[in-house]
């Protein structure tokens, strides 16, 4: 049975992050994602983590929708897509009047038009540069 809660662990966003080839980090540091963001949704196969979803938010004007994850087993199901929608729901719920806040994201390569599907916005486009990172990682 396929349900959505706010729970999971460490190991199991890890485990998820292997499951699509995403960059691993120390336990303690998944610990601090699943911490410190605004909102974590887990969607479980009976006892299975198979999804989940960060929303980063300091209740500013900018908000970061991060690891939309869906274990490739289960892709294709609408998993993915409930969990933007909570997110959004989530966001729009939560601002105060008058309040106006631009959700950003990393689309994985390739999932833009899955990301399009909701109204976001592929850059560069004509009000906005590429978006831009980097990685830093300390030494052992």
């Amino acid at each position: 049975m396929i349900r959505y809660g706010e729970y999971i662990t460490a190991e199991e966003y890890m485990d998820l992050r292997k499951k699509v080839g995403w960059m691993e980090f120390p336990l303690e540091e998944a610990q601090a994602c699943i911490d410190n963001a605004y909102m974590v949704r887990c969607v479980r196969d009976d006892e299975k983590a198979i999804g989940v979803v960060r929303l980063l938010w300091d209740g500013g004007y900018i908000a970061f929708l991060s690891d939309v994850i869906v274990d490739p087993g289960y892709q294709g199901q609408g998993i993915g897509r409930t969990l933007v929608e909570i997110c959004i729901q989530r966001l729009k719920s939560d601002m105060k009047p008058g309040y106006k806040v631009k959700l950003t994201l990393n689309s994985a390569k390739g999932k833009e038009p899955f990301y399009e599907k909701f109204g976001f916005k592929v850059r560069p486009n004509e009000d906005a540069g590429p978006a831009m990172d980097q990685w830093f990682i300390a030494e052992n």
